[in-house]
């Protein structure tokens, strides 16, 4: 099969309809048609069933979906790759963000393409359950994590920013009234999320003890940052977060506080030491070289 053959064969595999995959790979559906049934000879079998109404996958048509869609992956992977040294970027740094703010880096993110355009850059969301994996894995090669970080497999590069911390509460919350609240209120509450993260680092970014020693109870174990805040709409929770996520949720159901007595949480990259490449080192770079000007 050639490329483009295999490619009308996913798309059908799924999208199941002959007109929306004429539209996705922008061709005529006579044209998918043809190719389908090129296909089919060459193999010697059918790999749809097709009626008026429906298509559906055959027994072999699902084998061969099953085994192209590694290979598809991968030839496009490596096309991908030639294209990019055809044009000279030799090389791509992944950084995940456990802050909201990726719009507020931008300068960093835009300096670092300015300085070396031989390589790209991706931005991406980390995961809110175990974000340390990511680096581990190598799907990641930058975390912007906050501090302090005590992983013996793992630096801590320069810092990018702090932020202060704000309590999410419902409208109708009974703290909602108050401009603000301690630390100390919130031991009253179910707080968190039991995120499964390390004590230290989940006891920084909300300590389990308020100032007269109560424990802050945490809540139900949830795995997306949209679950939680839909939780603390509901008033099922109340939940600390960095002051940036106010700029990036607008929520009409939720009331933000300052807390008078948490100070600023830093935001640094992180990356494993053993990991550590030239392309790290120039974003750790840009990073120390910014900071002071962004002050």
């Amino acid at each position: 099969m050639e490329l483009r053959d295999i490619e009308t064969f996913l798309v059908l595999a799924d999208e199941l309809h002959f007109g929306r995959t004429a539209q996705r790979l922008h061709v005529t559906t006579a044209r998918v048609s043809q190719a389908i049934k090129q296909q089919e000879r060459r193999i010697g079998g059918l790999l749809f069933d097709r009626s008026t109404r429906t298509v559906r996958l055959t027994p072999l048509g699902e084998q061969l979906r099953d085994d192209l869609r590694p290979v598809h992956a991968g030839l496009l992977k490596s096309v991908e790759r030639a294209r990019r040294a055809a044009q000279g970027i030799t090389g791509t740094l992944r950084v995940g963000m456990i802050p909201f703010n990726t719009y507020d880096l931008r300068p960093f993110w835009d300096t670092f393409r300015r300085r070396h355009p031989q390589w790209s850059l991706q931005v991406r969301r980390a995961s809110f359950v175990d974000p340390f994996a990511a680096l581990r894995t190598g799907e990641h090669d930058i975390l912007v994590a906050w501090l302090p970080v005590n992983e013996p497999d793992l630096t801590v590069g320069p810092v990018l920013f702090g932020d202060q911390r704000i309590l999410a509460v419902s409208t109708d919350h009974e703290l909602a009234r108050r401009p603000s609240v301690s630390l100390e209120m919130l031991a009253d509450f179910p707080n968190g999320t039991g995120q499964r993260l390390p004590d230290y680092w989940e006891d920084a970014y909300l300590p389990f003890h308020s100032p007269r020693g109560h424990t802050i109870e945490r809540g139900a174990f949830v795995t997306n940052s949209d679950e939680l805040i839909h939780l603390v709409a509901l008033g099922e929770t109340v939940q600390v977060f960095p002051v940036h996520v106010t700029d990036h949720w607008a929520m009409p159901d939720v009331r933000w506080l300052p807390i008078t007595d948490l100070p600023r949480l830093n935001y640094a990259l992180v990356w494993r030491t053993e990991t550590e490449t030239e392309i790290i080192r120039a974003m750790a770079q840009v990073v120390n070289d910014l900071c002071p000007l962004l002050r």
